[in-house]
């Protein structure tokens, strides 16, 4: 082979081959590991979201270690919590149901359109004969529950493998983010620390944030639905909470559901009610609560926002709408990094002086 500069050599060539040898063979390792990266970045996210938490602790002279401890501890106590929360109601309330039926269908037998097809299809018998068996079925829900249950905690390797990658990188994460910006040697180790500084803070920032933006979702939606007196009110507040983590799309899912129960509970004046409150509630969330908590920590474009929460969701599905937001901040800030450096770079040119005519020639003296 020969160009402008000459022929290449043999060696160049069998060097280029090996070197795309060598990336497509990378490549499908990468292809093949793909479940195992996938844990350690989830394994990393966790890192820095409870990383805060865990300083907060260490701060106040409590070891590492237990530091990392507590919270793992803090957070089994708070699953523990909504467990508690949630499934005592859904069984009281699915025992009130099955007293209750009997009596709305002695309300639906006075219309005489329904009291005519019921005496036509026996359709109050055969409701108050499931309505009596409802209780007992949640023991075949429990079953179902179960079977579904063992199904997701057949991945409880992962987890353990999730929690343990976790909890090393909590421990040893300075000393091995230390180690992988000293790499590129002492002149760009400030440099490169700074940014992760920023990629950290940010990114913990948008979890606290998040969290908190999403408990008061689940108050409001809570507090609301007990004083309208809405059946499965904990259960539905936490749903609501949970959702609401999701960005964008997360929130009106949430009131969505929650307004097809009011609207089985008292149409139209509970609906009527839960709308006006979830509205004036999202627009509070959107144009004062979610500026004021994100205003420090996270400032990226509401298209970059769209865009990265339609890509993580097609990649990881809800994982990877809840993770876009502080991957595109961490993108945008190594962009404006690479951009100032950019710029800094480049050569400073002198301004053009003002225009002016030369002199004219002056006689030599005789």
């Amino acid at each position: 082979m020969v160009t402008q500069s000459g022929p290449i050599s043999t060696r160049a060539i069998v060097r280029i081959v090996l070197t795309v040898a060598a990336t497509v063979a990378l490549l499908y390792v990468l292809y093949l590991v793909r479940s195992t990266l996938l844990l350690l970045f989830i394994a990393v996210f966790l890192a820095v979201a409870m990383g805060p938490g865990v300083d907060w602790f260490q701060r106040r002279g409590i070891p590492r270690g237990l530091s990392i401890l507590l919270v793992y501890l803090l957070l089994g106590m708070s699953v523990v919590g909504v467990g508690l929360l949630v499934v005592p109601p859904i069984v009281t309330q699915v025992e009130q149901l099955s007293k209750d039926v009997p009596g709305y269908l002695d309300d639906l037998r006075e219309n005489k359109t329904f009291r005519d097809y019921d005496d036509k299809y026996d359709i109050t018998k055969k409701l108050n004969d499931q309505a009596k068996t409802l209780p007992t079925k949640l023991g075949d829900a429990a079953g179902a529950l179960q079977s579904i249950t063992v199904g997701v905690f057949s991945a409880l390797v992962q987890l353990v493998s999730v929690l343990t990658m976790t909890f090393f990188l909590l421990l040893e994460g300075n000393r091995i983010t230390g180690f992988l910006l000293r790499i590129r040697g002492p002149d760009k180790e400030e440099k490169y620390r700074k940014i992760a500084t920023d990629i950290y803070r940010s990114t913990s920032g948008y979890v606290a944030g998040n969290l908190i933006i999403s408990v008061l979702a689940g108050l409001t939606a809570y507090i609301t639905m007990t004083i309208l007196g809405v059946p499965f009110a904990v259960p539905l507040a936490v749903l609501m909470a949970f959702l609401d983590l999701i960005p964008l799309v997360g929130a009106t899912i949430g009131g969505v559901a929650i307004g097809l129960v009011t609207a089985f509970h008292d149409f139209p004046s509970d609906t009527i009610i839960w709308a006006i409150v979830f509205i004036v509630y999202q627009q509070l969330e959107n144009n004062i609560i979610q500026p004021l908590v994100y205003r420090r920590t996270v400032n990226v474009s509401p298209l970059l926002v769209i865009v990265s929460i339609l890509i993580g969701s097609s990649l990881i599905g809800v994982l990877g709408a809840l993770v876009a937001i502080p991957i595109a901040a961490a993108v945008q800030i190594v962009a404006k990094d690479v951009w100032a450096a950019s710029r800094a770079a480049r050569p400073i040119e002198a301004p053009p002086g003002p225009d002016f005519d030369p002199p004219p020639p002056q006689p030599e003296p005789v």
